[in-house]
C-alpha cells in the first residue's frame, strides 16, 4: 500500500471543481471563456482489464505477445505524466471496464473486477490501487466507475449489486482516498438487469454511497462525492439531479455542437438542480481543428469536457483509448489533435 498521506485533494464549491483547495487551472481563460474551476478529462476504463473468458481472451493480444493484465497497468501508469503534462486533470476507469471494442452488441468476455457474488476481486482492486496511488502523485482525479452495463447482468440478483457497492466503497476509504470522484453506473438507463441501477432507482445507490462514506473522508465535504450517468444526448433525471454532487452527460450519438450546449441549459434548467458542476465524461465525436466543436461548445456553456476514443475499422493498436490492446501513449492523429487543443485551452505545458 502506498503512502497513506494523499497528495491530492479534490472538492467542490458550487460549480466549480477545486484541488487542494485551489481551483483548477486558476484564471485560465480561452478566447474569453472561463476554464478555471472545469475538469477536463478522458475515457480510460481498461486500465485494469482482463478477461476471464478463455475463448476471446486472445482476441486482446498485443502485436509483440499475448494479453498481459500487469503489463497494461504498467504501460497506463507510465503514460500518465504525458497526459496531465497537456493540461489533462482527469480520467475515468471503471471496475467493469467498457467494451473493448468501442461498441459491441454482444459482450461475451468476462472483464469484471467483481464476481457474480458481488465480491471485490483483489487482483483488480490491486490494479486499480496502482493507477489511482500514480494519479494522487500527479495531482490527478479519477472518476471511479462502478457498474457497466456489458458485465452487470451476470451478478446474481439485487443483493450482489449491494454489495458490490458496498465492497467498492469499503476499499475506496480504506485506501483514504481524497482525489476520486465515483460514478456509480455508466450510462445507468442502458440494459441494466437490476433496477437498483436503471432509473428512476439510480439515486439510492447515489445516497447509500453517500451515507456509507459520511465522515470517513479528509475533504471538506467528509465524504465522498458521487454520480451516475446516461446514455449519450440524456438529460438526468430529476432525482439524480437533487442528490448528486456533480451531474455527468454523455455526448454519443450528438453530432450538432448546438445541441452540447442545449444539453447543459436544459440540464440547469431542471428544477431539482442545485447548482452542482457539469461534466461530459463521455463524447465520441472530435473535430477539434474546427472553430467549433463538442469540446469547445461544452466550455462555452461552462461545462467540463471527456474524450472517448476508440479504434474505428481499419485503424491498427495505435489508435483509440477503449479498444484492447490499447497503446496508452499519445500515439495516433487523434490523440495528438485532442491534447493540442487541451493544451490549449489550459495552458498547462504550452
Amino acid at each position: 500500500m502506498a503512502d497513506m498521506n494523499r497528495k491530492t485533494t479534490l472538492s467542490i464549491e458550487g460549480d466549480k471543481f477545486r484541488l487542494n483547495g485551489q481551483p483548477t487551472y486558476v484564471g485560465r481563460k480561452f478566447t474569453g471563456m472561463p476554464i478555471e474551476g472545469l475538469l477536463m478529462n478522458s475515457r480510460m476504463v481498461q486500465g485494469i482489464f482482463d478477461d476471464d473468458n478463455l475463448e476471446t481472451r486472445s482476441l486482446w493480444a498485443y502485436p509483440d505477445g499475448p494479453y498481459d493484465a500487469d503489463r497494461n497497468t504498467r504501460e497506463f501508469i507510465a503514460a500518465m505524466p504525458q497526459w496531465s503534462r497537456r493540461g489533462l486533470l482527469a480520467f475515468t476507469i471503471n471496475f467493469q471496464g467498457g467494451s473493448p471494442q468501442g461498441y459491441s452488441k454482444e459482450q461475451p468476455w468476462l472483464t469484471s473486477a467483481f464476481t457474480i457474488a458481488g465480491e471485490l476481486r483483489p487482483e483488480y482492486a490491486a490494479r486499480m490501487g496502482l493507477i489511482i496511488d500514480a494519479a494522487d502523485e500527479l495531482g490527478m482525479v479519477v472518476i471511479l466507475g462502478y457498474f457497466y452495463f456489458g458485465q452487470e447482468p451476470r451478478m446474481a440478483g439485487e443483493e450482489a449489486v449491494i454489495r458490490a457497492c458496498d465492497e467498492a466503497t469499503a476499499w475506496v476509504l480504506q485506501q483514504r482516498y481524497t482525489n476520486v470522484l465515483i460514478e456509480i453506473a455508466n450510462e445507468s438507463d442502458i440494459n441494466y438487469k437490476h433496477s437498483i441501477i436503471n432509473p428512476p432507482r439510480g439515486h439510492e445507490l447515489i445516497e447509500r454511497v453517500q451515507q456509507q462514506s459520511t465522515g470517513k473522508v479528509d475533504n471538506p465535504a467528509g465524504r465522498l462525492l458521487v454520480s451516475t450517468s446516461y446514455s449519450g444526448n440524456s438529460i438526468p433525471r430529476p432525482e439524480v439531479a437533487q442528490c448528486a454532487d456533480f451531474l455527468l452527460l454523455h455526448g454519443n450519438g450528438v453530432d450538432d455542437p448546438t445541441r452540447i450546449r442545449e444539453m447543459v441549459d436544459e440540464t440547469r434548467a431542471l428544477e431539482t438542480y442545485n447548482g452542482q458542476p457539469i461534466l461530459f465524461n463521455e463524447d465520441d465525436h472530435f473535430n477539434f481543428g474546427q472553430l467549433d466543436n463538442n469540446m469547445l461548445a461544452a466550455i462555452s456553456n461552462y461545462a467540463s469536457w471527456g474524450f472517448f476514443d476508440y479504434r474505428m475499422q481499419y485503424e491498427r493498436y495505435d489508435d483509440g483509448y477503449q479498444s484492447m490492446p490499447v497503446n496508452w501513449a499519445i500515439s495516433s492523429p487523434r490523440k495528438r489533435a485532442f491534447f493540442h487543443l487541451l493544451r490549449q485551452i489550459t495552458g498547462v505545458g504550452a
